[in-house]
């Protein structure tokens, strides 16, 4: 047998690494820290299993395991993950192998053995579109969980994202929820849908109504929220260009 370990955390690869070689001596273990990596390792070793860390730069693992569907001999996945108890236990509904950060040996001999090859539907439930999706459009609802249990948001329905203190507040005429993501990676995530215009602000395109002069400034009025992001000098322009097409 062999087995994929993908995480781009050092640490996090090698407690995998031991807990495999312990639990699965037999197995050829490799190891990459990034999806492109892992993509390379999969067609060159073609491994049955591939323990895959789903929060990674550039290319994560939901997006690595879409890729995987398209091999002839795709592994089973079994998706590692910093999220808290909560939101692993919505995941788990979708029927795909889940580990939860930091990994124990029981929970990964459990994984090992209900390890399945992910489909398409599964990996659409957790933000993967797959080929055809435009650039930047990104997941179709974002996901909190805290003490309120999960919480979701179409993202259609987001006026903008808001930085604040250790979490991201997603602003919606529905209510607001806190988000786990940096602004940056939301940013990156929705370029096509949203619109940087604070370091700590992002304003969904389709629901601006106008830009307004302040005390401090200029800042956006949108639709059916109260929140008015600041927005920056640097980025006046930008949004001046949003406003006019």
């Amino acid at each position: 047998m062999k087995i994929l370990v993908v995480d781009d955390e050092p640490l996090a690869r090698q407690r995998l690494l031991r807990l495999l070689q312990r639990l699965r001596p037999e197995a050829r273990c490799f190891e990459a820290d990034n999806g492109r990596s892992a993509l390379t390792l999969v067609r060159a070793e073609q491994p049955q299993i591939v323990l895959l860390d789903i929060r990674m730069p550039e290319m994560d693992g939901v997006e690595v395991a879409g890729h995987l569907l398209d091999e002839p001999a795709a592994p089973a996945v079994i998706f590692c993950t910093a999220y808290d108890e909560y939101a692993l236990a919505a995941l788990q509904h979708h029927a795909i192998a889940y580990l939860l950060k930091p990994v124990r040996e029981k929970e990964l001999e459990g994984a090992l053995k209900a390890a399945v090859r992910v489909n398409r539907a599964q990996l659409d439930s957790l933000g993967f579109s797959g080929a055809g999706a435009g650039a930047g459009a990104g997941r179709e609802e974002v996901v909190s969980a805290g003490h309120r249990g999960i919480e979701t948001l179409p993202v259609a329905d987001v006026r903008c994202f808001l930085a604040e203190d250790k979490y991201v507040r997603a602003c919606a005429p529905s209510g607001d929820i806190l988000l786990s993501e940096s602004l940056k990676e939301l940013e990156q995530e929705f370029e096509a849908r949203f619109l940087r215009v604070h370091r700590n602000a992002l304003v969904a395109r389709a629901h601006i109504s106008r830009l307004l002069r302040s005390d401090d400034g200029w800042v956006v009025e949108l639709k059916d929220v109260s929140p008015r992001p600041q927005v920056s000098r640097r980025h006046l322009s930008e949004i001046k260009a949003a406003l006019t097409g």
